[in-house]
């Protein structure tokens, strides 16, 4: 067994990169592409190492030189007109090689596990190609296969259909050929095909002709979760760098993006908080229907939008604003508030940083649980000097919450006091009679009109992607101030759809907010059984547990991620949390959080 190495591109789309050296060079995490290849093929039996340079070759030759000796016989061959063809013409010109030995292929832009070759080697098919299932972060090369792993059609760019993705694996570009295949159809065709289409082409379209054309015995072996990516450009390296990254600073990376996490796909997400049950199907179709037309069109100015906000909710216009998320009204509402603010902490601290920590009055709850009523907050801060209170409702980590009735006692207290009471009720949905607890009525904004209320529609409704949030108050000069801080167009017209429609689905989201209550019930009891967590009671879509004995709070996070790729909130950077040992875990659907607590009893047994 022998193994080519294509290694002659340009790599343009890496930028600075690639100024002065091919992609193989490129470092993830500090140790160069090629290195790392090569050490993994350094651990296989094969009986040499061909690698075909171009673009900054003597630069590659140098940097291996001699490094190897004794482990891998490296061989070189050269396209001197890599800028001018195709990695199609850079494997013809190792066809003498290609035709020696049985051969693993290479693309040399790949970075992937240690498990991934040996899983090639050791199957039985002598012709194989690693796939991996369709995700949307995936470019170039698809296939299909059938129920025996046959690959049945290669499908390039020009031919992918998005109405077929779940059909679709992407070749991870590392194949092993057999030196009969190599031999008797693959070298064959692809002469033919260089001399009829020319040397700018991709080697794939020798497979593609092959598997139309003849019994090419060319398997499909998918990867599963083994970890893979291909680096075109330097978000391919951003994201790459995230995925083989070691514990502690995958954490980082995973935590400094603030979301994204789409881009990878097989991590599980339980810091991610919104509503698993909601939009429906339907409603998604209809978005879809209309992709066209709403990124076509501008979206409407805060008039429309404040005007739909207030159909949504059912409250009247001029006592809404709708914001590019609640942080952007967050942000508006903060930077105008003068004087003391009460805060109660730990909490969701978007609000306090926003403040000075010279104008933060602190409440702390002085019990294991966090919890706290209104009548412990108006005995603190009672002569306090704050003039706004912040209220968290149900509160972020904690899942505290306060009744409606008890709220509505507060803000009258503050009232008396001169005191604006903001109410972020973003979780309030996920509360026990949830249809009771909102403050997003025009009778209970009229009779405090000290009340701020800020509902994120990111959480209970799932659509985060739409950033979507509202203030809401009977202050109008409150709110005529902010609609004038924000942009006229600060939400897109895939946002200020969803919130025309939305209403339509009503009662769907209803019958969704009490299967998560059901869920979260179940999943309570799940979680009570790992004996080194504490879990909180909550009203919200997490829990907070604190974590005892056998491991602190980072190193659960930590191994969590490394062993099973899921990802939980550490609360140990937040306020009044630091050294404590609570994790916060969102609630997703059964089968999520059934996989989150096998994880955890599985570390139990460690």
């Amino acid at each position: 067994m022998q193994a080519i190495i294509l290694a002659a591109g340009l790599g343009r789309r890496l930028g600075e990169y690639t100024k002065n050296n091919t992609k193989c060079m490129v470092e993830v995490n500090g140790v160069k592409l090629i290195d790392r290849m090569l050490g993994q093929l350094a651990r296989l039996d094969l009986r040499r190492v061909v690698i075909v340079v171009g673009y900054k070759g003597s630069e590659l030759k140098a940097h291996i030189g001699n490094r190897y000796d004794g482990r891998l016989n490296i061989e070189y061959v050269e396209n001197p007109i890599y800028n001018k063809t195709n990695n199609i013409y850079s494997l013809s010109l190792a066809k003498e090689q290609l035709q020696q030995d049985d051969t693993l292929l290479i693309e040399s832009d790949l970075i992937f596990s240690d498990r991934m070759l040996p899983m090639i080697l050791n199957d039985p098919h002598p012709n194989l190609a690693l796939v991996a299932k369709y995700e949307s972060w995936m470019d170039g090369t698809m296939v299909r296969i059938d129920k025996e792993r046959n690959i049945v059609n290669f499908v390039p760019k020009k031919a992918f259909r998005f109405e077929d993705v779940d059909d679709y694996y992407k070749t991870v570009n590392i194949y092993k050929f057999s030196r009969e295949f190599s031999c008797r159809q693959y070298v064959p065709f692809l002469d033919a095909y260089c001399k009829a289409l020319g040397n700018n082409e991709y080697y794939e379209q020798v497979l593609r002709v092959i598997t139309l054309l003849d019994n090419s015995n060319l398997k499909a072996l998918p990867v599963g979760n083994e970890k893979w990516y291909e680096i075109d450009d330097v978000q391919d390296l951003d994201i790459a760098e995230t995925l083989f990254a070691e514990d502690e600073e995958m954490m980082r990376r995973y935590n400094y993006r603030y979301g994204g996490h789409w881009r990878f796909p097989k991590m599980l997400d339980f810091c991610y908080l919104v509503n698993p049950y909601f939009p429906p199907e339907q409603l998604t179709e209809e978005m879809k229907a209309n992709f066209d037309t709403l990124m076509r069109e501008y979206p409407s100015g805060m008039y429309v939008n404040s005007l739909l906000a207030g159909k949504y909710f059912g409250i009247r216009q001029q006592f809404v604003v709708v914001g590019n998320g609640a942080a952007e009204l967050i942000k508006s509402l903060m930077e105008q508030s003068a004087g003391l603010t009460g805060v109660v902490f730990p909490t969701f601290e978007e609000y306090p940083h926003r403040l000075s920590k010279d104008d933060i009055v602190a409440f702390y709850p002085d019990n294991n649980d966090l919890s706290y009523t209104a009548d412990d907050l108006m005995r603190f801060f009672e002569g306090s000097g704050i003039k706004s209170l912040l209220l968290i409702n149900p509160d972020n980590p904690s899942g505290n919450f306060i009744p409606a009735d008890d709220v509505l006692r507060l803000s009258r207290w503050c009232a008396g006091q001169g005191i604006r009471l903001v109410v972020d009720e973003s979780f309030v949905d996920f509360s026990d009679d949830f249809e009771h607890n909102t403050l997003l009525r025009n009778s209970t904004l009229e009779d405090n009109p000290r009340l701020v209320v800020i509902k994120s529609i990111s959480k209970s409704y799932g659509v985060p992607g739409l950033r979507l949030g509202i203030m809401a108050s009977a202050d109008e000069q409150l709110i005529s101030r902010v609609k004038k801080d924000v942009s006229i167009w600060n939400i897109n017209s895939f946002a200020e759809f969803y919130m025309q429609i939305f209403n339509k689905y009503q009662a769907d989201y209803t019958q969704a907010c009490h299967k998560f209550i059901s869920e979260r019930a179940r999943f309570m009891k799940r979680l009570q059984t790992v004996s080194y967590m504490r879990v909180l009671p909550s009203q919200a879509n997490y829990f907070c547990c604190e974590v005892l004995g056998k491991f602190t709070s980072h190193e659960l996070a930590k191994k969590l991620l490394a062993q099973f790729n899921i990802m939980i909130k550490d609360c140990n950077t937040k306020t009044f949390l630091e050294g404590k040992n609570f994790v916060r875990i969102s609630v997703r659907d059964t089968a999520d959080n059934d996989r989150l607590v096998d994880a955890l009893l599985a570390l139990d047994k460690q």
